[in-house]
């Protein structure tokens, strides 16, 4: 077989031919990208097969530079490879890194669904919480640790408990369901959903005119990490505690699906919290049933530190 540099002699030079042209060809078969996937293809590759793929070689070395000087290409946010295919030369658009990235980024935001949650749940990490300098704190840091090796640890094949995360306001409960969340999503691929529970009581009771009660409640129970946030912040009306939050947690409890929640309350207090209705009735019992799954479902975690939310306005 020829070698390539006569095969390709032949065709930057062929007889007759326009000057402009084989001007062009001359600088694409210069190019050392095009040199270099002609030599190590060489031999698949003859006299006809290269002439027929000189368009190809063009093709990419003049998409390439485009996407080097940041210009619009024949396929934006991709980037020209050469390859074989079928013996003939072919250019194929694999994703920038760009790309790539914000794939990445729109396929983990996908993962973790929101309800009435702060704005800063999408960027919540463990990296940016605070576990260092003078707004650290013990409690929050052990608290934060945890929630990191249940990112590490879980597995849906068996089950392993949410966290029941008590504390002040602004000192990082919140913050730190974002951050289980998203290293979930990112590091595992597993959905979480996150729940404002006060709101989502609120849209709850408007399902009822709608008739997708059952729809919504259904959708919620069966997220496969749930995350209730600020449960115990507004009472309840026996509807909302009985038929809403004990169907999910009934649910979730037999299907051993890890549960997470947040409260200004300890277990104890959200307890004697649930047991008095929005009308002041008192069923203790039905407060105790729905204590018994929270405690199946969660463990308790005490947050605490400084009130970051009043000394930086974060978290």
């Amino acid at each position: 077989m020829e070698s390539v540099n006569q095969t390709m002699d032949g065709i930057i030079n062929p007889q007759g031919g326009d000057e402009a042209y084989r001007k062009i060809m001359k600088a694409v078969f210069a190019d050392p990208e095009v040199q270099s996937f002609l030599r190590n293809h060489q031999d698949e590759l003859d006299q006809e097969s290269i002439n027929r793929g000189s368009s190809k070689l063009y093709e990419f070395v003049h998409d390439r530079d485009l996407v080097k000087q940041g210009k619009a290409s024949v396929a934006p946010g991709y980037v020209p490879r050469l390859a074989i295919s079928a013996g003939q030369i072919d250019v194929v658009y694999v994703p920038t890194e760009q790309l790539r990235a914000q794939r990445a980024a729109a396929k983990q935001r996908s993962l973790v669904e929101t309800l009435a949650m702060p704005k800063f749940i999408a960027n919540a990490t463990f990296e940016n919480a605070f576990l260092e300098g003078e707004n650290a704190s013990e409690y929050r840091n052990v608290a934060f640790q945890r929630g990191m090796r249940f990112v590490h640890d879980y597995s849906p094949s068996s089950f392993m408990p949410g966290m029941y995360l008590t504390g002040e306001f602004g000192v990082g409960k919140t913050f730190l369901l974002g951050a289980i969340a998203n290293g979930l999503a990112r590091e595992r691929g597993i959905q979480s959903i996150l729940i404002h529970f006060p709101t989502f009581a609120v849209s709850m009771k408007s399902s009822i005119g709608k008739n997708t009660t059952d729809l919504e409640r259904d959708r919620i129970k069966q997220a496969p990490i749930l995350m209730i946030d600020d449960i115990g912040a507004d009472a309840m009306s026996a509807w909302v505690r009985d038929e809403v939050l004990g169907v999910i947690l009934e649910y979730r409890m037999q299907m051993e699906l890890p549960t997470f929640f947040s409260s200004n309350f300890t277990m104890v207090e959200l307890e004697k919290h649930l047991a008095v209705d929005v009308k002041g009735d008192q069923e203790p019992l039905k407060a105790k049933r729905i204590m018994e799954r929270i405690r199946f479902l969660s463990r308790e975690v005490t947050v605490g530190g400084d009130n970051l939310r009043q000394k930086l306005g974060k978290i």
